[in-house]
Order: structure tokens, then sequence, then C-alpha cells
């Protein structure tokens, strides 16, 4: 049974998105790895677009409340991605480890659209690299 991998964010639509599509393109299929939202508002198209320049298709995507995840599964590890996630972090059964790596929200991106495009592509890289970081930690289920 592969262990199982919850990004938890607030909306669910730009930094839990991506780490989820991050996760499975880097580890294939060693992960079952899901993403939730305490408060989810659908997929950011920004974020679609950003992942689908770094060659990953998150387009099917769909924004989840945690709670919906939680009801189908016990994640191994939780990783929270935003600080008002980690503040809300729903206490799981089966005592996961949880991580919490704090990303800025891209969806608060101001300016053009090239602007906002920017910071999108710096916390897609963010978060590939802190994953790409964490995977080299996880030889016991590699």
């Amino acid at each position: 049974m592969k262990p199982i991998v919850l990004f938890l964010c607030t909306g669910n639509s730009c930094r839990s998105q991506m780490a989820e599509g991050w996760l499975r393109h880097l580890a294939g299929n060693r992960f079952e790895v899901l993403s939730a939202g305490t408060h989810p508002v659908g997929v950011n198209p920004r974020a679609v677009a950003v992942m689908a320049e770094a060659g990953i298709d998150i387009s099917t995507h769909r924004s989840k409340r945690v709670d919906e995840v939680l009801g189908r599964c016990s994640p191994d590890q939780v990783i929270t991605v935003c600080d008002r996630a980690k503040e809300a972090c729903p206490v799981v059964s089966s005592e996961p480890r949880v991580l919490h790596w704090s990303f800025d929200d891209p969806a608060d991106a101001e300016g053009s659209e090239n602007d906002q495009l920017t910071v999108f592509r710096r916390v897609r890289d963010e978060i590939a690299g802190k994953i790409s970081e964490w995977l080299e930690t996880q030889d016991r289920w590699l």
C-alpha cells in the first residue's frame, strides 16, 4: 500500500494543487497524492497555465474540502502550504506526520497579467524545490 500524502491549503486553488502535481510528477507512483482546502474556491487558471509550462497537467484537478478527503482516507503525511491552513489543520485519526511549508499566495498577486504570472511561476518553482528536497528524505518510502 502506497503512503498517502495530503497537501493542505486554504482555497485548494493554487499552492496545494501545484504541490499535488509536482509530487506526482517527481515521485511517479510511489505515493498516493491528494490536495484539499479548508475553504476550497476552485482551481486557479493561472496555476494550471504555469504548471503546463513546466510540463505538468493539473487541468483535471478540482478543489476539495479537507473533510471530504479525510472521509475517504487517513494520510501518512500532511503538508500545509499556507499559514492559515496550518492554523486550521484538522486533527486526523492516524496521527500522520505534519509539516508546514509557507509559500506566498500567488492568487494575491497584483499588476498586469504578466506580473501575476511571474509570481505564480516563482511560487511554482519554490514548491518544486521544496518537494525535491523532501523526496530526498523519504528513503523509507522509496
